[in-house]
């Protein structure tokens, strides 16, 4: 079996211009640099829209592409914006942290400039778009347009009309916000076109993409207001209940999600359809898919809606292998990654098994005296030849930082595993990469924070939080030529190279 390795880096965190990384070029000389350090994957972060609290775990929607990924120098090489025009909008002075709400109140001017000046309307490469996904454009775009008009209001408080998508209703605001349709088909338009040029350029570098897409999907989507019966909803569309995951070592509280749970009945008798065609469709844009919180597909845990915490939750029967049985038969066997963390039991773990996806381990758990359930299975010398190991995840403390987080016992326990005494405190996370590479699995996967070094003030994401996350942006010279020939060095050593 060819052994492979790849990094996690979210596209939000390249070091582009204009205060977030997009589909600029300095996500092709990216590229280049994986292909420099030997790598055969890029992990990104899901590309959807994002909503509440700027997670891309809760967008607006499962198949529309976010609007800050699209690179404005394209558009300035197009002749659609000038230099100046762009240099003029504050973006936020921290080149290494999003600023959102400067984004959001900077970026939607400019491509609104650049929707004016388009003439996309005649172009026959984007009457080919909107005819190749009017499975959910349309639907989407007159959500955004509906969402603008009314200041950001969830569907849910929308007027009858609207709400209950009547006829009246949706001719209505298709006249009515025209010129906004127009808008948010124009930016979709270009997200596509981009991110198809950037993922043919890596392709053609020899590195593949893994995409992310989350189980659930938003209530405050154009997913739900289109198609509110995939949900467990009332008449009214309010959720009977919500996603999470119960109490652990981590968080005594749980965690409580708030996406509407699927209406596993509905979706059988359809024979999945929906879930063919989100994956038919996220097969055109990754060459390999992560499913989070695949354990989900099993048992969901399902919360009494309006509860302020996880804790009187309980596990519901999920549709098991008579989704990937289903989905198998129309699409083919496809390359999944199933995210089969926090907790496991046996029958998830048959699930994995039965459907041939590839398992995830994440090695801060092996040694973690926070919550110590499973520790054995993250052992690297256990970890099974289906699988794809990382350091840590998008929700993981960096390597650096959770050493300085873990108890004495942790850090002891660690280090006799790798029989190292020796390696300085700040330069421990050489050995536990080292650890996962010369594991059995087939791929490895490194946050790029862990080949930097960097503690926790570069962590991506803490669950259950808001505020602070997703923020966290490379500082370009850390990309350094140095740094990708250390990396091939650690993957030529294990044989896991490009």
């Amino acid at each position: 079996m060819d052994k492979t390795a790849g990094i996690l880096f979210a596209i939000s965190s390249l070091p582009s211009k204009y205060g977030i990384g997009c589909f600029s070029k300095e996500a092709y000389k990216f590229v280049d640099w994986l292909v420099e350090a030997g790598q055969t994957y890029w992990q990104i972060l899901p590309l959807g829209p994002t909503g509440y609290g700027d997670s891309p775990y809760q967008s607006f929607s499962t198949f529309a592409g976010n609007p800050y990924f699209i690179d404005l120098e394209t558009l300035i090489s197009e002749g659609l914006l000038t230099r100046e025009e762009c240099d003029s909008v504050d973006f936020g002075a921290d080149e290494q942290s999003v600023d959102y709400e400067k984004q959001y109140n900077g970026r939607y001017v400019l491509l609104r400039k650049a929707c004016e000046r388009s003439g996309h309307k005649k172009s026959t490469e984007y009457k080919a778009f909107l005819e190749k996904n009017e499975a959910w454009v349309y639907d989407y775009c007159l959500y955004m347009a509906v969402k603008n008009h009314f200041g950001g209001m969830n569907w849910t408080e929308w007027p009858e009309a609207i709400h209950s998508r009547t006829e009246e209703g949706l001719r209505e605001y298709r006249e009515k916000l025209a010129d906004e349709i127009d808008f948010q088909l124009f930016i979709q338009f270009q997200f596509f076109n981009q991110w198809y040029k950037l993922r043919a350029y890596a392709n053609k570098k020899g590195i593949k993409i893994i995409g992310d897409i989350p189980i659930y999907v938003s209530l405050d989507s154009a997913d739900a207001w289109s198609h509110p019966e995939l949900f467990q909803l009332d008449e009214q569309c309010t959720p009977k209940a919500v996603a999470g995951c119960p109490p652990d070592g981590f968080s005594a509280d749980g965690q409580l999600w708030g996406n509407p749970l699927y209406d596993w009945d509905y979706h059988k008798k359809t024979e999945y359809a929906w879930w063919i065609e989100r994956l038919s469709f996220c097969f055109q844009l990754y060459d390999v898919v992560r499913i989070d919180h695949f354990r989900g597909f099993d048992e969901y845990y399902s919360i009494p809606y309006g509860d302020k915490t996880a804790v009187n939750g309980s596990w519901k029967k999920g549709p098991g292998m008579d989704l990937f049985h289903t989905i198998e038969k129309k699409i083919g066997r496809k390359s999944v990654i199933a995210e089969d963390l926090g907790y496991i039991t046996d029958t998830v773990r048959k699930l994995v098994a039965d459907s041939g996806f590839m398992g995830t381990k994440v090695l801060e758990f092996a040694f973690d005296t926070r919550d110590t359930g499973s520790a054995r299975e993250y052992l690297p010398h256990n970890y099974i030849e289906n699988c794809v190991a990382y350091t840590g995840t998008h929700d993981n403390e960096t390597l650096v930082g959770w050493w300085q987080e873990i108890d004495d016992e942790g850090r002891k326990k660690a280090r006799d595993y790798l029989c190292d005494y020796y390696t300085p405190e700040d330069k421990i996370y050489i050995p536990l990469i080292g650890a996962i590479m010369r594991s059995n699995a087939k791929i490895c996967i490194v946050p790029i924070q862990d080949y930097l070094g960097l503690d926790n003030k570069s962590r991506m994401n803490t669950p259950s939080s808001v505020g602070s996350n997703w923020r966290w942006r490379v500082d370009s010279k850390e990309l350094s030529k140095t740094l990708a020939e250390e990396i091939k060095g650690i993957t030529v050593r294990y044989e896991r190279c490009n």
